[in-house]
């Protein structure tokens, strides 16, 4: 059995990710399980919605958390759902072991979506820089993990699942490209802030987020996330 261990920003469809692998028997899905960590070790410039109550319900030593998904995957594989920002040490050792994916989206994107819950939103915010740092350190540990794009994983779905399912070693299912509105089970106690879109959707959708414009106080943010942008997009899986 593996861990696969997403690693993205918000605003990036990876909640539609998490949704599309949570429906293979062969998987169990766990939501952000470092949330309560990084909330509680993180010198945050922004109050996180639900805050107290993740901190009063999650997790919070990185170790134990550690612990639970690889006894988790003793038994059936894993998928984690993360944040690169909730990564706080420069060299997690532990995500050596397990299948790492960056999931990335251009920034100007991101910043636009992620500014209508979080108004000033900071580099340590959107988790760019901190994505770009794992993929060099895993580079560096001779274990590249593969990048993927949420815009080529729109324009078509199911070619770019099974591309990723191939480099996963593990057999593509067609029960991956759709499920039924609503949440599920797995979901965060942050869940009614975030997820409405793919709360409402059945299956990988291009959302309004996606043609939102850039507030021009976060015009300078933009500027900081893409070097750190390019830096991944030269690795990107594509969807051809």
């Amino acid at each position: 059995m593996k861990v696969i261990n997403l690693i993205s920003g918000p605003r990036n469809l990876s909640t539609a990710l998490m949704y599309s692998f949570a429906q293979r028997e062969d998987i169990t899905v766990l939501d952000e399980p470092f949330y309560g960590y990084y909330l509680q070790n993180a010198s945050l410039e922004n109050e996180h919605p639900s805050q107290m109550e993740i901190l009063r319900t999650m997790e919070l030593k990185e170790e134990k958390v550690v612990e639970q998904i690889n006894s988790l995957s003793k038994k059936k594989n894993v998928f984690v759902k993360g944040m690169a920002h909730h990564y706080l040490t420069s060299s997690p050792d532990f995500i050596l072991n397990w299948e790492n994916v960056i999931l990335i989206r251009h920034p100007k994107k991101l910043i636009a979506s992620f500014s209508k819950v979080i108004h000033t939103p900071t580099l340590a915010d959107i988790g760019i820089k901190k994505a770009s740092e794992l993929f060099l350190f895993l580079k560096k540990k001779g274990k590249i993990p593969i990048v993927i794009d949420s815009d080529e994983l729109l324009k078509n779905p199911e070619t770019y699942l099974k591309k990723l399912c191939d480099l996963l070693n593990i057999p593509f299912s067609p029960a991956m490209l759709h499920w039924k509105k609503g949440g599920i089970l797995e979901d965060g106690i942050w869940a009614k802030h975030w997820y409405g879109n793919v709360h409402n959707s059945e299956g990988f959708a291009v959302q309004k987020s996606s043609s939102q414009p850039l507030p021009k106080h976060l015009e300078p943010l933009l500027n900081e996330a893409l070097p750190y942008y390019e830096t991944l997009k030269n690795n990107i899986l594509t969807n051809d």
